[in-house]
């Protein structure tokens, strides 16, 4: 369990916020009743976990496949 690179970790916890994100925001999108506006801004929590996600998921990988560069 050493091996695991803190990068990856962060990257899949982002990911996997990203999806509650698009989840919660699919659910804003297609609601019954207009006027039940909730207060979670789910597209910008969306974007940036996923810029986040990318970013992560792309430097662990870089590391753990070995390009140290």
């Amino acid at each position: 369990m050493d091996d695991i690179d803190p990068f990856l970790v962060a990257g899949v916890v982002a990911a996997i916020l990203a999806l509650i994100a698009w989840v919660g925001d699919r659910r804003r999108i297609r609601r019954s009743n207009p006027d039940a506006v909730g207060f979670m801004p789910w597209t910008p929590v969306f974007f940036w976990a996923l810029l986040a996600a990318c970013i992560l998921l792309g430097l662990g990988l870089r590391h753990l496949f070995g390009d140290q560069g």
